[in-house]
């Protein structure tokens, strides 16, 4: 009998060696084969030259300090109003291009504006392009939130975000954190790379490493962590619209962080008002789409701008009107 059971035992042990050797086989081959692909020339993604315009009257950067002693950065666009809207920018960025939005937004009394710089961007980050662990922007966001309440206890608190921000704006609602706001603002929101309203490699401004990726997310699944700093994608933003501030590449922990969990999960957690705005003419994602996709899972209200870009649903005088009908439209906190 123990013969029998020594043999058992050496059979099975044999072949969880042999499945191990074969599954960081196959991770080896991802990671040591995989490349960034290169975009196509006929899709150069988001018109980053409409970011040109007038920034001399942004509000002075603020810092607060999350819970891991870490100090970001803020922008506080103050309102005569119960409502709040805080709204995160897409990735590569950082928030000043909210200016015109959020500067309309405070100036019409409709809500007071917060528009933070994410971890790993910004002027000055402690580490550009990475995050600690997968789930810190949920938590940063939280302290953030934990943060403005202290002066404003009773007031309605709106999430809102563009392209990767709008996604982070979803993975935020599917959280432990999802019940803190009261409603949720998307412009152009990021789903998914193969969600229905995503144009491959977001119209030519993602360079994934898909090699390296799918070798880290085997790693992942078995509980292999100590290479998630390692860099898995990069942004296809022009020269010429560069100052120096812009975030070009991501490691694979915040690009993991920056998208939802599992956007149908996600969207389906959202039972707050939610209105997604989008144009016809935006490079990286499908306009269409998002009204069929996102209905299927929450009750969505969904407005298209005609002849409205990636970046001008955020900075175009169009989204204004929609967006001031629809937070008049809110009801108390």
């Amino acid at each position: 009998m123990e013969n029998v059971i020594a043999k058992v035992f050496k059979i099975v042990c044999t072949s969880a060696l042999i499945s191990a050797v074969v599954y960081f086989g196959i991770v080896a081959v991802f990671m040591l084969t995989g490349k960034y692909e290169k975009p196509d020339p006929a899709h150069r993604g988001p018109a980053f030259d409409e970011l040109y315009i007038d920034y001399s009257s942004l509000p002075a950067l603020k810092n607060f300090t999350v819970r891991d002693g870490t100090q970001l950065a803020y922008r506080h666009y103050p309102a005569e109003s119960d409502k709040i809207v805080i709204l995160l920018h897409g990735a590569g960025g950082h928030n000043r291009y909210f200016l015109p939005l959020a500067e309309f937004i405070s100036s019409e009394g409709l809500a007071q504006v917060y528009t933070p710089d994410l971890r790993g961007h910004g002027l000055t980050p402690k580490r550009r392009g990475d995050v600690d662990y997968i789930g810190q922007f949920e938590d940063d966001l939280a302290d953030l939130i934990a943060l403005i309440q202290k002066d404003n206890p009773k007031s309605m608190l709106i999430m809102g975000g563009h392209s990767s921000g709008g996604g982070l704006a979803v993975r935020f609602a599917g959280s432990q954190y999802g019940h803190q706001a009261d409603a949720y603002l998307l412009m152009s929101p990021y789903l998914k790379y193969n969600a229905p309203t995503t144009r491959p490699n977001s119209g030519g401004f993602a360079m994934p490493n898909t090699g390296r990726i799918a070798g880290l997310v085997m790693l992942n699944n078995i509980g292999i962590r100590w290479l998630n700093d390692l860099t898995v994608i990069k942004f296809n933003m022009p020269e010429r619209t560069r100052d120096g501030t812009e975030t070009l590449s991501y490691s694979y922990r915040l690009m993991t962080a920056y998208a939802p969990h599992n956007y149908t999960k996600d969207l389906s957690a959202i039972t707050q008002p939610l209105l997604v705005v989008v144009g016809t003419q935006d490079e990286s994602m499908v306009c269409d789409q998002y009204e069929p996709v996102i209905s299927q899972y929450t009750q969505v209200q969904v407005k298209q701008l005609e002849g409205v870009s990636h970046m001008g649903v955020v900075v175009c005088p169009e989204v204004r009107p929609v967006i001031k009908e629809w937070l008049e439209g809110l009801g108390e906190p």
